[in-house]
């Protein structure tokens, strides 16, 4: 990855993180939903940084040049989530999506707990799929319509990877039945 190097997200990265959304705007329009004018500033990705979500960010020194991100995290009897990434057009091919995923799986496996990981691609978007799948998703169909992205709305392979077969916290492992008596 040549220096670049993966790290969690912090709130101090609100401007730094605003800055890469402008810098790479061009870039992600034909994959990206459509992002008002606001979106694009300090104050309205410090918001984003707040909102409960899990994010890491890929790093060239203090410049962000990749983002993933765990959102809808459900904990309980799902414990799932959906991933989302994407790199600088400079950085793509380089491994650094690559990088971010298995970060993003590790911390969701040994940090959340979490047993699947749910993420989306256009039909196209090749690099994504290769990513997708060098880490370990399996693609498990197709979802017309899926997203709103430049204008059109847009069919998605989704994938998932699941990360452990354990119950989720506070379930024991072998379930009484009901009736049994000790």
């Amino acid at each position: 990855m040549g220096g670049v190097r993966v790290r969690v997200a912090g709130a101090g990265d609100a401007g730094e993180l605003a800055a890469a959304l402008v810098r790479n705007r061009r870039y992600m329009r034909p994959r990206e939903p459509y992002r008002a004018e606001g979106y694009y500033t300090a104050e309205a990705q410090a918001e984003r940084l707040a909102d409960g979500a899990a994010r890491w960010f890929a790093v060239d020194g203090e410049r962000i040049v990749g983002a993933a991100i765990l959102s809808s995290i459900v904990l309980g009897p799902l414990c799932s989530a959906s991933l989302g990434y994407w790199v600088a057009e400079a950085y793509t091919g380089r491994g650094v999506a690559s990088a971010l995923v298995a970060e993003v799986c590790r911390a969701a496996r040994e940090e959340l707990g979490l047993h699947r990981i749910e993420a989306g691609t256009m039909l196209d978007n090749f690099a994504s799929q290769r990513v997708l799948e060098k880490s370990g998703f399996t693609r498990i169909g197709t979802a017309p319509k899926f997203l709103h992205i430049d204008g059109e709305w847009r069919d998605h392979h989704l994938f998932q990877l699941l990360l452990h077969d354990d119950p989720p916290p506070g379930v024991p492992r072998d379930l009484p039945v009901e009736g049994d008596r000790a």
